[in-house]
């Protein structure tokens, strides 16, 4: 027997006698009607992700084909392996609660089974983080293929793309501009082929931010997820993968300070998903850098916004895609980058950038550097009496009218209460109020939900209200847009200043000096701090347990304790 360890020689069952482990591995391999000539070659893993209960990943089985195509053509052996698939709308209570969950799977798999390099099948918002953060942890060399995004629906002469044209039209039903009938029509209309959110939304921004890294291949990010092109990159990367082997481009090599640097600016000019904050700080934890929200700002007044897709601007993922994709985006922020980060090429991201074969870019679409569509950057952080650690504020999806503001707090004590209350016909409430969501937070029994877009209350919305400053430790769906103060950290379940708010407190918002606060003495606030009750109790098994006694908090990704190295200052 040889002491060569490629394919299925890595990381043998432990029965004690090596030569046997291997001899029985073998005899079980062949059982799958494998030659010995293909059983000899390095083995690519496919983590794939293919799930009834996730309609992105409805394409997966022909994609998957295509990887194993470009693998067998390269010399290696693809073998694919389940993990947890995490589809947006149908966990419960937020899938956010389940992506540390997939990322252990992912990484335990990546170690525990005999492969030399692996393909990351994702795209829904937190498959594709939660990959990157279990394959960074992993080390072995890794490449990532996304989704794609779905083609766009029509409605009476519209385009329609989820989710954003979704929360346009249900903002109108509540506002009984449309009739049920007209609204159920949409919902027929809304999602019409296989692939992620047809805006740059969570996930279109995290195959964005993969590809900034360098994590998946160039130009790969946004081709739509039932174009020929999207089985033909499914094919390189296999053929990728191949190459990989043997090589130090692992993800915690590629996944650096500068990358995440590059990454951060790139969700800048995007006016990409503040869902994206969360799952960068997490991704970067997990290779040992730390992401600040007072960098986060040096970079967002750095860095115009670019790219004029929704919720921001007009345009789909389709029409970003035949504009010039992410090759144009990076092309026009080059003088901001570092052009030396490797990318999973092997090649340097400036190298990259040089080989480009075709620079055209629709302008309406992709902005000129020098002609941005804003100047500063979509995000921006706040911090304040109220945020001690920080929150997130998506300012070019939101009103500037309302970026200095005043006004009085109308609050809810949780979801339940918000859903109870927020449409009640005698609910005090005006537009000039902030309204505030506690108990929202990660460290709340819901786990960080999609609640921070607040529904207008329906007596306002029935006037032609559309916006009023919303203030949560929530997050929301990077589809959605409004004058939304998000990831409010420490959260209220932690004991964070965010649930001492009552109705009636007033609330200072300036986005100009980078603020929120509460404008209650601080002798109040410790006396009603005193008067708190004491938090629920806390699950005593499962996964609920080990979420609620290991997450933190939004500044640290909402990643596990356990699962994070020592942090060095980025």
């Amino acid at each position: 027997m040889t002491d060569r360890k490629v394919g299925l020689e890595h990381g043998l069952t432990n029965y004690g006698d090596r030569d046997f482990s291997l001899y029985l591995r073998r005899s079980f391999a062949r059982s799958m009607g494998y030659s010995a000539e293909m059983l000899a070659r390095p083995v690519v893993g496919i983590a794939y992700t293919p799930s009834g209960f996730n309609n992105c990943h409805r394409h997966f089985p022909e994609l998957l084909e295509a990887v194993k195509r470009g693998v067998l053509a390269s010399g290696g052996l693809p073998l694919a392996f389940p993990t947890i698939s995490l589809g947006e709308v149908f966990l419960s209570p937020t899938s956010l609660k389940f992506r540390n969950l997939m990322s252990i799977d992912t990484e335990e798999m990546i170690r525990a089974q005999p492969m030399d390099a692996v393909v990351l099948m994702g795209g829904c918002d937190k498959t594709v983080p939660a990959q990157l953060m279990g394959a960074v942890s992993a080390g072995k060399p890794a490449i990532g293929l996304v989704a794609g995004p779905m083609m766009i629906g029509r409605h009476r002469g519209e385009w329609l793309g989820a989710c954003t044209d979704c929360r346009r039209f249900w903002a109108r039903y509540r506002a009984g501009d449309i009739d049920a009938k007209e609204i159920s029509a949409v919902e027929d209309r809304l999602a019409v082929t296989a692939g992620t959110c047809a805006v740059m939304g969570t996930a279109s921004t995290m195959a964005c931010l993969a590809e900034a890294l360098g994590m998946i291949l160039p130009g790969t990010a946004a081709i739509p997820a039932v174009h020929a092109d999207r089985l033909r990159a499914a094919e390189a990367t296999g053929a990728v993968a191949v190459r990989l082997i043997g090589s130090n481009l692992t993800p915690n090599r590629i996944v650096n300070e500068k990358s995440v640097e590059n990454a951060l600016r790139v969700l800048m000019a995007l006016g990409g998903s503040t869902n994206a904050v969360i799952h960068l700080t997490a991704i970067a934890g997990r290779a040992g850098v730390e992401l600040t929200l007072k960098r986060l700002n040096e970079l967002s007044d750095t860095t115009p916004v670019l790219v004029n897709l929704k919720p921001v601007g007009n345009h789909y993922m389709e029409d970003f895609f035949a504009a010039g994709g992410m090759g144009a985006v990076l092309r026009e922020l080059s003088p901001l980058l570092h052009l030396d980060c490797v990318t999973i090429t092997g090649e340097s991201l400036g190298e990259r950038l040089a080989s480009d074969s075709d620079p055209w870019v629709d302008r309406s679409i992709i902005a000129a550097l020098k002609e941005p569509l804003e100047r500063a950057g979509g995000l921006v952080a706040l911090h304040g009496n109220i945020a001690p650690k920080g929150a997130i504020l998506k300012r070019s999806a939101a009103d500037a009218k309302l970026f200095e503001h005043e006004g009085r707090a109308v609050v809810f004590s949780s979801l339940a209460d918000l859903a109870g209350r927020i449409d009640d016909p005698a609910l005090d409430v005006d537009p000039a109020d902030i309204l505030v969501l506690q108990n929202a937070g990660p460290h709340s029994p819901d786990a960080m939900p999609e609640a921070g877009y607040l529904p207008i209350p329906k007596k306002l919305a029935s006037k032609g209200i559309k916006d009023m400053i919303r203030v949560s430790d929530a997050r929301m769906s990077g589809t959605a847009f409004g004058t939304i103060v998000l990831h409010v950290t420490p959260d209220a379940a932690s004991g964070g200043p965010l649930g001492l708010v009552r109705t009636g407190d007033r609330i200072k918002l300036s986005v100009k000096n980078r603020r929120i606060d509460l404008k209650v003495e601080d002798a109040e606030l410790k006396r009603r701090a005193a008067a708190e009750k004491a938090p629920a109790a806390k699950p005593n098994r499962g996964y609920g347990k080990l979420y609620a006694e290991e997450i933190l908090g939004a500044d640290e990704g909402c990643d596990f304790a356990f699962l994070r190295p020592r942090i060095g200052k980025a």
